[in-house]
């Protein structure tokens, strides 16, 4: 799906979303990069759950904003997950790292994933971003 251009209002549902994952800023706790995320996660049946990063002195027990998000809905019986947005403090485009990418396709694929920054909106299928994912196989 092709970028949103700058000047152009997103949809009311994606609006909504950008909205949410704005007001989960205020809950983030960058304790050690001082990078600020927050992400707002929508299922199928309307349902947002928003999500902050969290930082912990042991640096690989921190958790994204992205998953925080998409954990909660997974933990509350979210199945159909149909869009995420992710923004950052800075207001630049804030793409999730690899490992919040592994885990969008693999418990939401065709998620869409929205970038909302001060110039644009970005909206991007999960695959665009992880085009050779680590998929489990069924065995034969």
């Amino acid at each position: 799906m092709p970028a949103a251009a700058g000047k152009n209002l997103p949809s009311p549902e994606i609006e909504r979303l950008i909205s949410a994952s704005k007001k989960a800023l205020a809950f983030s706790r960058p304790a050690y990069s001082g990078f600020r995320v927050g992400a707002a996660v929508e299922a199928a049946d309307g349902r947002i759950f928003t999500g902050s990063n969290i930082e912990n002195a042991s640096l690989s027990l921190s958790v994204c904003a992205e998953r925080v998000s998409l954990l909660k809905a997974l933990s509350e019986g979210a199945a159909d997950l149909k869009a995420i947005a992710i923004i950052c403090a800075s207001g630049e485009t804030c793409y999730p790292c690899g490992s919040c990418r592994q885990m969008l396709l693999e418990f939401a694929p065709g998620i869409k994933v929205i970038l909302p920054s001060k110039k644009s909106v970005k909206i991007l299928a999960i695959e665009d971003l992880l085009p050779l994912p680590f998929i489990k196989k069924p065995p034969r």
